[in-house]
């Protein structure tokens, strides 16, 4: 019987995220199989992949903050703000000095806001906008208001001449486009940027140690999940434990007395099960998912 739970999965670069929700498909004989947050194809590292009911628990995954390991060449813009784009525009970056290049991450980070990359999947009067990047169209789109947390640089390469790679840390709030940062980096100095390389290390409490490769998973299916449902719910969310009634209740989609949390949080059974995750309205603490027993 294929168990309900998460898997931290190392993402090849080449694949998309969907192609890895395929691939765990197939390894653990289940079509309900679901991802917590896209990486590009270009990418690699941390993607969290639900199975079977824990793919309730993916609205919780997806909102949480990210860590990333990137590298950003100054002197060239391209269309997708990335190294698989056509080139948009060179310029020589070798006079640009490290001091410059970390006062303009500097403006770059905190509550900023940003204008999402045009190859993104945001969509734009119904269609995705690297659709119409991808027909010849320049769609513009929105600024939106991101945080970013850290965002510091590890080393400056200066041995492509014309060029600086920079490879940078950042650590950001869900929905920051790394590429964009590269773009509007490379604005500010006035010679163009984009992303040549980008590592996700982290999404929220998830990281690089306990993730699995796409090989390693084929080598243990179909008992792919690593993280049980009750576990991912204890690692996702904040917690509270339900007496026997109060459980039978909430399983029944009924309300129990707040205990004063703001956010969404967890509540298990005596058993230890994940019984349900709550939100707290109007004085009631009523559920937003319920887990009906397997």
């Amino acid at each position: 019987m294929n168990r309900d739970g998460l898997v931290v999965v190392d993402k090849p670069g080449g694949m998309t995220s969907h192609d890895v929700v395929a691939r765990v498909r197939r390894l653990a004989g289940t079509r309900r199989v679901g991802h917590g947050g896209t990486l590009d194809p270009m990418a690699t590292g941390v993607l969290v992949v639900a199975v079977n009911r824990a793919t309730r628990l993916l609205t919780y995954v997806i909102g949480a903050e990210k860590a990333y390991t990137a590298t950003i060449r100054l002197g060239q813009a391209t269309v997708t703000d990335d190294a698989e784009g056509a080139l948009l525009s060179t310029a020589d970056a070798g006079a640009v000095d490290d001091a410059a290049i970390t006062a303009g991450l500097s403006a770059l980070t905190g509550r900023i806001a940003q204008v999402p990359s045009a190859v993104s999947a945001i969509k734009i009067e119904g269609r995705r906008a690297y659709q119409r990047v991808r027909e010849g169209e320049r769609p513009e789109l929105a600024a939106r208001e991101v945080t970013v947390h850290e965002l510091a640089v590890r080393a400056v390469n200066r041995s492509v001449p014309g060029v600086v790679d920079v490879d940078v840390q950042v650590r950001c709030s869900s929905g920051t486009y790394v590429r964009a940062i590269a773009r509007d980096l490379g604005a500010a100095l006035g010679v163009g940027g984009h992303l040549t390389a980008l590592r996700r290390t982290a999404v929220g409490d998830f990281g690089l140690a306990e993730a699995a490769t796409l090989d390693e998973l084929e080598a243990r299916a179909p008992e792919v999940v690593t993280l049980s449902l009750a576990a991912a719910a204890r690692r996702c969310l904040p917690q509270r434990d339900a007496g026997p009634e109060e459980a039978r209740t909430l399983s029944h989609g009924g309300p129990l007395a707040p205990i004063g949390l703001a956010e969404p949080y967890a509540v298990f059974g005596p058993d230890g099960a994940l019984v349900a995750v709550v939100v707290e309205r109007s004085g009631r603490a009523r559920p937003e998912v319920v887990f009906a027993p397997a």
